[in-house]
């Protein structure tokens, strides 16, 4: 591992966004998605499940001033289970948490949001607001620091009596996450302090030495958030404790084992495979194979590839490695989806990719670019960038409509509405967008991710600049004593030209290092020819120069429809292709080619693309060359008959990216069509 390879994003403080895709994105996360979250977790939406989430911080907070008043009033102690479920009204309700007993991280996400777009979009009112739920939810917090509303309202002798399914862990992670944003994008830590007095409780109890609690995450992200927690603060101790999280998991005896009251326990159940699906089966380093709930998996190898990067850890990064290469060979979709069975919202078996069944839920791809991204901070190689930028621009961006307004959390890569409605209660996918979720997680994920992609595309060390990914932007760097602003405008990712301007006042010497996409054949670039050295390496351009004055660096990555085939042992894709162009997937959906999507066939030896500028929800659509498999008459209504060859027509099949699909209503879609 070679520490000059390291690199860190830059300040969202130093980046505007000016690119034309990315910032429509965001503005709908600023001016629909962050309003609408906030109406959800005041249970403010009509017709949408409640959140109970602010309900609950200012219980919690009333109980705690009765406390201070009263010592000795004793609060009621009420059963804690797996979830409390929410009652009918939500207005005649006892003082009792209500909710997903990680409904506090309704909030963190949304705070942390919050944050992101403030840096982008000041904005005094919403600044505000959230400064005046942050003293809410600081409120809540007990005297040792401890904050999880489930626990303080319900029954405080329970705390971290249940790690592997009570998500305390994991709401801290997110309260942390959400804090060091909002000091980062405000300047104002009161929530910093919190988390902080929170992490400082957590180190109490947990850690090696004698006489602490040798548990874990049962859902990781505080491995992830206390690094973060360590690069805001400077404090070595959560840097520590996040190690300390992350070389216990998977020791035996299994910690998880030592407690009780696990609902639904299998008796005589062998133990290491009871814990594949809390990735505790075995020490991390030993992994080989990204096993269990797909969200908890890439969130934990996220933590694990900081720590790897922090303390130089070999052996660490080597597990790193291991899994990132299991997921993207053989269990990823084409969309950058993870996480194949609804069982679990799990991880199978290599190549087990079902379409129609895919679960790939839009927090995985999120947590799949959270992990690519710090994998380009140990050393930039284009595999994982490649990676990133299709899980954005489709396993993303697919779990949000195209008005911000409604959300996938579940994104399938074929889809017949009349199975999906008759079967929905099984695999938890319909056809259509929802408006909120009860588990809210995924659009209050994706709204952080949006609001904060600059951090994803672009990272940098003491003189080098990389860009992962191509998005416009006006961001300055720090080398020695100069400053370089940099001025990148981009046509991704429709098309692919994109330019870089450099402006240095003084002569700077600096390296910049840009990537070669994988579905790039060739390229061409311009204005390069004063650097003083370039070479490419891992996928990336490396320009370096001794820079001065204005240059303008100009690149064209020429885009193409492609024909992708999957590898022959994923079953379910056999003798049939998708399309691509760029980074974006394309499908097929019904307004466009008409019911009974699998009997069409594209004409792979000569499909004739064309792509139509702006033909569907004003983006690019693909026509393709393709026929129709015509039912055949039978002369009853047995369900076989002897086969008799089939005749076809031809017709155009019309592609549009994957994204965008169910944004015109209920149909059919498949990313998949039969090769023909």
């Amino acid at each position: 591992m070679d520490s000059k390879n390291f690199s860190n994003p830059l300040s969202l403080r130093d980046i505007r966004i000016t690119d034309d895709f990315w910032k429509k994105e965001m503005e709908l996360v600023r001016t629909e998605v962050i309003p609408y979250q906030w109406n959800a977790l005041n249970d403010n939406v009509p017709g949408a499940a409640p959140s109970f989430c602010m309900k609950n911080y200012r219980l919690a907070g009333e109980l705690n001033a009765r406390r201070r008043q009263d010592p000795s009033w004793q609060q009621p102690v009420w059963t804690t289970g797996i979830f409390n479920l929410v009652p009918e009204d939500i207005n005649n309700r006892e003082e009792r948490f209500y909710g997903f007993l990680f409904q506090d991280t309704d909030f963190t996400k949304w705070v942390e949001a919050v944050a992101y777009s403030l840096t982008q979009h000041p904005d005094p009112e919403l600044e505000k607001l959230a400064d005046d739920a942050i003293d809410v939810v600081c409120a809540a917090q007990l005297e040792n620091g401890y904050l999880d509303t489930f626990y303080i309202i319900n029954d405080q002798s329970k705390i971290f009596s249940n790690l592997r399914d009570n998500h305390e862990l994991y709401c801290f992670g997110h309260l942390t996450e959400g804090a060091v944003a909002y000091y980062e994008a405000t300047g104002k830590d009161k929530l910093l302090k919190a988390a902080c007095r929170y992490a400082d409780y957590i180190d109490s109890f947990f850690g090696p030495e004698e006489g602490k609690c040798k548990g874990y995450p049962g859902h990781e992200i505080a491995e992830m958030a206390l690094v973060r927690l360590y690069h805001a603060t400077g404090n070595d101790r959560y840097l520590a404790l996040s190690r300390f999280f992350i070389d216990e998991r998977g020791k035996q005896p299994y910690y998880f084992d030592t407690e009780v009251d696990h609902p639904f326990e299998a008796k005589g159940e062998n133990p290491p495979l009871r814990h594949f699906y809390h990735q505790a089966h075995l020490p991390v380093r030993e992994q080989k194979e990204a096993t269990g709930h797909a969200v908890r998996a890439v969130y934990l190898y996220s933590g694990m590839a900081d720590i790897a990067r922090l303390t130089q850890d070999e052996s660490l990064l080597g597990a790193c490695e291991t899994l990132w290469n299991n997921i993207t060979t053989q269990k990823m979709y084409i969309t950058g989806g993870i996480g194949s069975t609804h069982l679990g919202e799990a991880f199978t078996f290599n190549y087990d990719l079902p379409n129609d069944t895919a679960y790939a839920e839009t927090c995985a791809s999120i947590g799949l670019v959270f992990f690519a991204r710090r994998m380009l901070q140990i050393k930039a190689d284009a595999r994982y960038a490649n990676v990133m930028e299709r899980a954005l621009f489709n396993g993303v961006l697919s779990g949000m409509a195209l008005d911000g307004k409604s959300f996938f959390y579940v994104n399938p890569l074929e889809v017949l509405p009349k199975a999906c409605h008759e079967d929905e209660r099984k695999f938890h996918v319909k056809p259509i967008r929802q408006k909120w979720f009860g588990c809210a997680c995924c659009p209050p994920n994706i709204a952080r991710l949006l609001s904060s992609v600059a951090s994803y595309a672009f990272t940098e060390n003491e003189d080098t600049l990389f860009v992962h990914l191509y998005v416009g932007s006006e961001l300055t760097k720090k080398v020695g004593d100069n400053t370089v602003t940099i001025s990148i405008t981009s046509e991704f990712p429709y098309a692919g030209k994109a330019s870089v301007r450099i402006s240095a006042p003084e002569p700077t010497g600096m390296t910049l290092a840009l990537r070669l996409p994988d579905w790039a054949e060739d390229y061409s670039i311009k204005g390069a020819e004063g650097a003083s050295s370039a070479e490419t390496r891992d996928g990336y351009l490396y320009l370096t120069s001794t820079w001065s004055g204005e240059t303008v660096i100009s690149l064209d990555f020429p885009m193409r429809p492609r024909i992708i085939a999957a590898n022959p042992a994923v079953r379910e894709d056999a003798g049939k292709v998708a399309v691509a162009c760029g980074p974006m997937i394309y499908c097929l959906e019904e307004a466009d080619n008409g019911a009974d999507l699998h009997l069409l066939s594209l004409n792979c030896a000569e499909p004739d693309f064309r792509v139509c500028p702006d033909a569907i929800l004003g983006a690019p659509a693909i026509k393709a060359a393709g026929s129709r498999r015509k039912p055949q008459e039978v002369s009853d209504t047995s369900l076989y008959h002897e086969y008799r060859a089939p005749e076809t027509e031809a017709c155009t099949l019309t592609f549009l990216p994957y994204y965008m699909w169910n944004n015109r209503g209920e149909g059919e879609m498949t990313v998949w069509v039969r090769e023909g």
